[in-house]
């Protein structure tokens, strides 16, 4: 039997991958997780590249779109499609660590918005949403629960 697999929003893991360019290292994760096979997820990086246009979960007609903040494109299909993809390559793990409030990974802590931007609630980002739906048996939890 192998190593337990993690999988790690790469923010988390010092990847200079946000929106800004930036990291949000946690050295605190790096550590726990070394004896785990630890598999790096961001979904914006690979359509959007880095640094990039932010996004938000913006709630229109009941359901949660991916809109970018200066275009007000709906990029909801591309990181779902991104998303699903990344799970197809990993389809067992054991644990997964999400970045809070983030649009794509935060897990209850991501703002869900109107059309203008005021907070609504606070709900799951789309990569949480689904990670939610097809790891059912793995422990999810974002960076403050570690």
């Amino acid at each position: 039997m192998g190593k337990k697999k993690v999988i790690i929003s790469a923010c988390l893991l010092g990847e200079c991958c946000r929106y800004d360019g930036l990291t949000k290292e946690d050295s605190g994760i790096i550590e726990r997780y070394s004896d785990y096979e630890v598999i790096p997820f961001c979904p914006e990086v690979p359509i959007f590249g880095t640094p990039r246009e932010r996004i938000n979960v913006i709630e229109v007609d009941g359901e949660n779109k991916i809109i970018t903040d200066e275009t007000n494109r709906d990029v909801t299909k591309l990181l779902e499609d991104e998303i699903n993809f990344f799970i197809n390559l990993n389809p067992k793990v054991d644990e997964i660590v999400l970045k809070s409030k983030s649009p794509s990974c935060g897990l209850g802590t991501t703002p869900i918005l109107n059309q203008g931007k005021e907070v609504l609630f606070y709900g799951d980002g789309i990569a949480a949403k689904i990670f939610k739906k097809k790891y059912k048996k793995a422990n999810i939890k974002d960076e403050k629960f570690v």
